[in-house]
């Protein structure tokens, strides 16, 4: 197809830029930009062609961002309209009725380019959906993308109602856009209580982490239950308890964690009221100075699970110091033949640098590493193995020798 026949106003990616393209990548960053049709407008389609006029994809336009196109689809002949998001958010829901049958009221049901639905959130608690938008482009249709969301659940038998914006990011800033709480039209309760696997947990999509839960780690919890029976175990970082309150459900002899927030703390004691658990007990104290203070062969098990360590590449360094420092100590302190589950929720923390600091944290606390399980993000959370962006989780399980 020549130029002159787009659908829509054109935006010419540089050779280097276009090798990315190529390669899946569904971003296309300003620096590669050469230059933009006069009727480009911020959060509607654009095509990107090459040099020579070759149509590659078309996706969102942002004037602002240095992301300046978020891939929607690489169909020339694609309409970018209400019919084409609502397939998406179609297939999206089908692929979580596959994947995560038993937990799809408290569930990840669109994870943005992962589903082909760039700079869109939406999570699921009971009755509600809490959205999250990051460009100008679902910005502009989200009385439309919330309606349909809706609309698709209810056809399906699915109590949803309300939908809550945690449109509060930093990122949303580099859009231009505004940062903003709050109900879309109906107003709903804030304070939820969600069964995750059997366990009863509340949730606060008002204030909490992310969308109010940590999701993206459902199925890693589901492996510390199956492993904690009769074990002495410590949840480092556990903020609302969920490693520590799946370790007790799951038979702990006794379960300790520890976490610098007592705002966190509390909500973890309710937690362990909701389900009855009494073989959990929880600490506030700064992490590293908790594995100084405790007696070598003290626990079982051992999770750590800290915030990300970094945000950026130009921190990564930093980082890793701070993971091999925390990793080391949980090592020297775990009886042997216990076990270490760690983890990174940075993507800029690679797989291959994770495992080196590991690797490096063993050889100085002279102990070896039994490979039990390795493991990423909840499937409610996809990846494209040609977007980075979307594989951010490692999750590692050993026994420590």
């Amino acid at each position: 197809m020549t130029i002159s026949k787009m659908k829509y106003p054109r935006a010419v990616i540089s050779d280097k830029g276009l090798e990315f393209l190529r390669k899946g990548q569904r971003w296309m960053y300003r620096n590669n930009l050469i230059r933009v049709d006069d009727d480009a407008q911020d959060g509607e389609p654009v095509c990107i062609v090459s040099e020579q006029g070759e149509y590659i994809a078309t996706g969102f336009y942002s004037a602002v961002s240095h992301v300046c196109v978020r891939i929607l689809t690489v169909d020339e002949d694609a309409v970018i309209n209400d019919a084409f998001f609502v397939q998406r958010l179609t297939a999206a829901w089908n692929y979580r009725k596959h994947v995560e049958p038993d937990n799809l009221d408290n569930c990840r049901i669109v994870f943005g380019d992962g589903d082909l639905l760039p700079g869109l959130t939406i999570d699921r608690y009971n009755d509600t959906l809490v959205s999250q938008i990051i460009c100008a482009g679902m910005e502009k249709r989200k009385d439309m993308l919330y309606a349909s969301m809706i609309r698709i659940l209810q056809e399906d038998h699915q109590d949803v109602r309300y939908v809550y914006e945690r449109n509060d990011v930093k990122a949303r800033g580099k859009e231009g856009l505004d940062l903003y709480k709050g109900f879309h039209g109906g107003t709903g309760k804030t304070d939820l209580v969600i069964h995750e696997n059997g366990l009863l947990l509340n949730v606060d999509i008002e204030n909490g982490q992310k969308s109010g839960y940590f999701l993206d780690q459902k199925s890693n919890r589901l492996l510390i239950r199956k492993l904690a029976k009769g074990m002495k175990v410590l949840d480092c970082f556990t903020h609302t308890g969920g490693f520590a309150l799946n370790a007790a459900i799951g038979g702990a002899a006794h379960v300790i964690g520890v976490d610098v927030s007592e705002t966190a703390l509390k909500e973890a004691e309710a937690n362990a009221k909701l389900n009855h658990l009494s073989n959990a007990e929880f600490v506030q104290a700064d992490v590293f100075d908790y594995l100084d203070s405790i007696e070598e062969g003290q626990f079982d098990l051992i999770i750590l699970d800290p915030p990300a360590f970094t945000k950026s590449r130009k921190t990564v360094e930093h980082a890793y110091h701070g993971y091999q420092t925390i990793n080391e100590k949980a090592m020297h302190v775990l009886k042997h033949g216990g076990y270490l589950a760690t983890c990174s929720c940075s993507r800029y923390m690679e797989t291959e640098l994770f495992e080196q600091m590991l690797r490096e944290s063993a050889m100085n606390q002279h102990v070896l590493l039994r490979q039990i399980s390795v493991s990423q993000q909840n499937s409610d959370h996809p990846i494209l193995w040609s977007m980075e962006q979307t594989s951010y989780l490692k999750f590692f399980l050993f026994q420590i020798l």
